[in-house]
Formats: C-alpha cells, sequence, structure tokens
C-alpha cells in the first residue's frame, strides 16, 4: 500500500510584537503566494478566561516558511454584538483565492455562550479589509459545532466540503466526526453526503474524528491529512486518501503519520492536529500545532 512518510519536522516561530503575543497559537493555515509564504493562524489567551474570545486570527508572512512576521491589525476579530454569531471567538482559518486575487476565508465562529460553533465566510482585496458576509453552514437538528473547513475540488468542477461535527448523541456523546458537504460552485448551498469515512474500533481514531488538509502530489489519489483520538482525547495526524471525486476511500494509514512527543508541561494537552499543506519540490509541507500552543511543520514525502 502507499505510504506517506515524515522525513523532517521543524519549529515554526512568529516574530514578537505581534497582536497575539503571549497567546497559545494553532491552526496556521500557510500558503504560497508572489514568493512568499503567508499565514493565517490562530491565537488563544492563555489562560483562557470566562469573558475571553476563544480564538482571534491573525495574518503574516514569511520568506522561508517557519520565521513568520504577523501584521499588526488582527484580519478576523470576534464580533461585538452579543448575537453576533461569532461574539465568543473566531478559529480555524480557511483561505481561498479568488479568481481576481481577492480572499475568501471561511473560519468558525463561536457565539456567545461557547455552545455552538457554525461556518462563516469573509471576504475582502487584502487580509485587513475582510468583511464577514454570511453563515455558510450550520449543525442539522440533534449535531453541532461545525469547524476546521477543508475544500476540494474535483475533475469535474464542483466542489466538496469536509468539516468536523459534534456526533448526536446516538453516535457517541461528545464524539467529533467528519462530514462532508456538496456544490456546484463556490457560494452555492451546501448539500450534506455520507460521512467520508468512519472511526476505526481497534486502533488509535477510536472515538474522535477532525478533518483536516486536502492535498494532491502528481500521480498519487488525493490525500487528508486528518485528525483522530481516544476517549481521553490523545489527537494525532494520520492519512485518508479518496478517489478524485471523493466517492471512495482508496487507502488508509495503519499509524499516525504524527505522533506527538510528551507534553513539556504535564498540565497541556496530548495533541498534535493538522491545519494546511504546501506541496514543494515533490514533497508536502504539513503544518501543525502541538499542545494547543505551539507550530511545527512536518517535510512528508509519497512512497508509492
Amino acid at each position: 500500500m502507499p505510504t506517506y512518510a515524515v522525513e523532517a519536522l521543524d519549529t515554526v516561530t512568529i516574530a514578537p510584537g505581534s497582536p497575539i503575543d503571549g497567546m497559545d497559537l494553532m491552526s496556521p493555515f500557510v500558503w504560497q503566494e508572489h514568493g512568499r509564504y503567508r499565514m493565517l493562524v490562530r491565537g488563544v489567551p492563555d489562560p483562557l478566561g470566562p469573558h475571553d474570545p476563544t480564538g482571534l486570527i491573525a495574518s503574516g508572512w514569511s520568506d522561508d516558511g517557519l520565521h513568520f512576521t504577523l501584521d499588526a491589525q488582527l484580519a478576523i476579530a470576534p464580533g461585538t454584538d452579543p448575537q453576533d454569531a461569532d461574539a465568543g471567538g473566531c478559529e480555524d482559518p480557511t483561505v481561498l483565492i479568488a479568481d481576481d486575487g481577492s480572499y475568501v476565508v471561511y473560519y468558525t465562529g463561536v457565539d456567545a455562550a461557547r455552545s455552538q460553533g457554525v461556518l462563516i465566510a469573509a471576504s475582502g482585496p487584502s487580509l485587513d479589509t475582510l468583511v464577514k458576509r454570511r453563515v455558510a453552514l450550520a449543525a442539522p437538528a440533534g449535531e453541532g459545532n461545525i469547524k476546521e473547513a477543508t475544500f476540494a475540488q474535483t475533475p469535474a468542477g464542483d466542489w466538496r466540503l469536509f468539516y468536523e461535527y459534534a456526533a448526536a448523541e446516538d453516535r457517541g456523546i461528545g464524539a467529533s466526526r467528519v462530514g462532508i458537504a456538496r456544490a456546484e460552485m463556490l457560494g452555492d448551498p451546501w448539500t450534506s453526503l455520507a460521512d467520508p469515512f468512519p472511526i476505526r474500533a481497534d486502533s488509535w481514531d477510536n472515538w474522535h474524528l477532525s478533518t483536516g488538509p486536502v492535498c494532491q502530489l502528481p500521480g498519487a489519489d488525493p490525500v487528508m491529512f486528518y485528525n483522530g483520538a481516544t476517549l481521553d482525547a490523545r489527537w494525532r495526524i494520520g492519512w485518508i486518501s479518496f478517489s478524485p471525486d471523493f466517492a471512495h476511500v482508496t487507502g488508509r494509514g495503519l499509524e499516525p503519520v504524527i505522533l506527538p512527543p510528551p507534553p513539556e508541561d504535564r498540565a497541556k494537552t496530548d495533541i498534535a492536529f493538522a491545519a494546511s499543506t504546501i506541496i514543494e519540490n515533490g514533497m508536502i509541507s504539513l503544518y501543525f500545532s502541538l499542545e494547543d500552543r505551539i507550530l511545527r511543520r512536518a517535510r512528508i514525502r509519497y512512497y508509492a
């Protein structure tokens, strides 16, 4: 069976003086643009107080993909009205670049009570002029917390949206799952499809599942570096591949691609969580977070 192997691990740093100085860092969405690396990243106050936002989203750039400088102005901040869908926080940014070069950013908005998450779209000609447009996807009855959006286009031109959601009680109280929806074009309503893959009862991903980035190397099927966990929320990163139309699973790693080291601070979470990928020189650069507070990059090679 084909496999994906980590060949290098690097620390991703943020220069001091950013608007999220001193915060925990997670959800590093990185892409290449005009010869530079760009990033949206979530900052979370540490410690998180009862009235603090669960996330602020900052933008930045780097020349080498490892050392980033963040812009002085936040890209996305929580709504100021308690009724706003993101009054409680802004999380999990995902960037799409339109044909005219403008940005469309999908992110998780958390309500003021921190009880529900929805997928929100914001757009603008630059990352410091983003305007929140609409709630793009909310949970159906019995489920909740739409998070971690990942987009992929099929050879036919239509789109798939992968997302994490909180499963209904009959599927495991408190468990997260990966859902998928379809749209002919971005901006069209999303139609939910059957879940793309299940948990594995006898494996490291036997309770929780969450979406990760999708990418494709020449000659390989599209692959998602997804996040899976046990009941006690020990999160690892694995891989799963699909047919080009995302209708079928074509492969799935038996073991995690990334197994985090023990946390330096035992009070921190035992978690590695994938956020974005870039294809460079025939390899995959996977950006992820450790312990919900520090950023890393893995260089991954595909073996057919």
